[in-house]
């Protein structure tokens, strides 16, 4: 014979049930917030592109200075400015001659900056300035 306990709250129609399954829960709550996650490594992505595009445009900034302070002519010198930078940020670079009198050259270097998410535009170019001496 087996000994039976009440339990308050409980019937028999509610002992008899089946429980209810919670296991499908955190795959749905994970699949709602991997949507946020992916875009919070994508924005990580993209401002550490544009760090990167930002130090490569000092490079090429000081790089076409310094040979821009050591020629006749005057103005940046381009190409090697492109050369000090890597080849995707040296594509996207365009140089230009700010300030430049007879004992100093300052070359500015722009960098435009790839966007991973498409519409979202936050930083559009990397700009960078250096200055150097005529010798």
């Amino acid at each position: 014979m087996s000994k039976r306990t009440h339990t308050p709250g409980r019937t028999a129609a509610t002992t008899t049930a089946t429980p209810r399954r919670d296991r499908g829960q955190v795959a749905i709550e994970y699949l709602g917030f991997l949507p946020l996650l992916l875009l919070v490594g994508l924005l990580a992505i993209q401002a550490g592109m544009a760090a990167y595009a930002a130090n490569q445009a000092g490079t090429g900034a000081r790089a076409a200075a310094r040979m821009a302070s050591m020629s006749l002519s005057g103005g940046c010198d381009r190409q090697a400015g492109k050369d000090a930078m890597s080849d995707w940020t040296a594509e996207r670079a365009r140089f230009r001659t700010s300030g430049s009198g007879r004992n100093k050259v300052t070359c500015t270097a722009r960098v435009k900056v790839p966007d991973i998410l498409p519409g979202i535009n936050i930083w559009s170019t990397a700009e960078r300035s250096a200055t150097m001496p005529r010798t």
